[in-house]
């Protein structure tokens, strides 16, 4: 897997989802939030938690944020904010930030001060995002509860030439095979001997963790 560096400015409930996935998916995350329990709240779940400002350059200049692949700006509801930092994390050289937005005026903005990405918290959920940011291989995450999402995984060359009863993926990973997509057709519950070929995309159903898990393996 391809380690990468993230740097995640606000922690409310899609920030926090967005810094817990990255880490959990193998990833090093530096959480940022002027709110000091939100800080400590995620501490032992990221690589490293501080409290500072991010709207005072120098106070995101000394967190070393050029060594950082991603930024990611979880603070939606001030927008003076929200603009002011996304506006400095580029001004300071980083290469990818994505921000979230709570209307269509605000992604506007966003995107003309130099956003690469904006989110809509309502559409685009934290682990979602983080899926997206990290994922080459799962093409679409949908959350089912807090325990169970769904996976579209692009299959991978060990699997090219056997079966699903060969690979054995309930056992081996915890997860459900419950269709195959291949070009224009979908097979919705693929038996034992469904030989899995180049190209084909797995959907599959499971723990939040154990897709992790497959993802981890195979990134």
């Amino acid at each position: 897997m391809n380690k990468k560096q993230f740097l995640v400015i606000g922690l409310g409930r899609f920030g926090t989802s967005v810094a817990r996935t990255l880490y959990q998916l193998g990833h090093d995350v530096l959480a940022v939030d002027t709110n000091e329990e939100r800080v400590q709240n995620v501490a032992e779940d990221v690589t490293h938690a501080i409290h500072t400002d991010a709207t005072d350059e120098e106070n995101l200049k000394s967190l070393g944020i050029n060594n950082f692949d991603v930024a990611i700006v979880g603070i939606g509801v001030d927008i003076q904010d929200s603009v002011m930092i996304t506006l400095l994390l580029k001004e300071v050289g980083i290469k990818y930030v994505i921000a979230k937005a709570n209307t269509e005026l605000h992604a506007k903005i966003l995107y003309k001060i130099g956003a690469d990405k904006v989110v809509f918290p309502e559409r685009d959920t934290g682990v979602r995002v983080a899926h997206d940011l990290v994922g080459d291989n799962v093409l679409d995450y949908i959350e089912l509860s807090s325990e169970y999402s769904i996976a579209e995984i692009m299959s991978e060359e060990s699997w090219y030439g056997r079966t699903l009863g060969e690979l054995d993926m309930r056992s081996r990973y915890g997860i459900n095979v419950v269709a195959v997509k291949r070009a224009d057709d979908i097979d919705i519950s693929p038996t034992s001997d469904y030989t899995i070929q180049k190209g084909d995309v797995i959907v599959a159903i499971g723990k939040y963790k154990c897709l992790n898990k497959l993802e981890v393996i195979k990134g």
